[in-house]
């Protein structure tokens, strides 16, 4: 067996675990299974992780960092707010078809957090990440496309994590894929409307952005209100 520094090890671990649980499900990725699928003894996976519980976290956040993170990083310097959320929406979609095993699994580890109490901060853990990972792909769009949004970014986060939640798990479900790509085309271009041209803010208050202004009479599927000159698609 060759000797790896830890990290690469923990990767080569968290790779076998969900290879064995998109197979065969939670209850399937055991200690023991794990370690056969990697080809390292047991004692090598204890070593790495001190209990299936941050085994379970770890597998989460990278099946996450991979659903969110892919389109961010391929998203241009400079493009309209619209392009942009289009733009990460079809690489979203692509990896969701793409992996359908892994996507499953996901449901399983936010369900089986919370059957079981010693898991509950894996599906916690999952959340924190999702909701992380959209606020970087807002922060990314601001940057880009110059623009501010109508609604503070971490509600908007939750919604676009809650958006995409759903329609994947229907998908699961009717394995439609025309259905669920229409959905969440249909929500993406309901995203892009809430942006707003930075030059465009002083028309939103004295010296605050959208995004960080409250939300107590704005809801994210509410029909925006559209300053005097300003686009509903940006």
């Amino acid at each position: 067996m060759n000797r790896l520094p830890v990290a690469e090890r923990r990767e080569q671990l968290i790779e076998a675990a969900l290879s064995v649980a998109s197979r065969e499900g939670i209850d399937g990725a055991t200690v023991r299974a794990v370690a056969a699928e990697a080809g390292v003894s047991l004692g090598v996976v204890h070593y790495c992780f001190r209990d299936k519980d941050e085994l379970l976290r770890a597998m989460a956040h990278t099946i996450t960092e991979r659903n969110l993170g892919r389109g961010v990083a391929e998203m241009p310097e400079s493009a309209p707010a619209r392009d942009l959320v289009l733009g990460v929406l079809e690489e979203l979609w692509s990896n969701i078809r793409a992996t359908r095993g892994p996507q499953l699994l996901t449901y399983e580890l936010t369900t089986t957090s919370l059957r079981h109490p010693e898991l509950r901060q894996v599906g916690v853990d999952q959340y924190v990440v999702s909701w992380a990972a959209a606020e970087r792909f807002l922060e990314e769009v601001e940057r880009a496309a110059g623009i501010v949004w109508r609604v503070p970014r971490h509600t908007v986060a939750r919604t676009i994590i809650a958006t995409i939640d759903g329609f994947s798990l229907a998908w699961l479900v009717d394995g439609d894929d025309d259905a669920a790509y229409q959905g969440l085309r249909l929500f993406a271009e309901h995203l892009a409307s809430l942006a707003v041209p930075i030059d465009e803010t002083a028309m939103l208050g004295t010296g605050t952005t959208a995004a960080d202004e409250p939300a107590a009479d704005v809801h994210p599927f509410a029909a925006p209100t559209v300053p005097a000159g300003v686009s509903a698609l940006a």
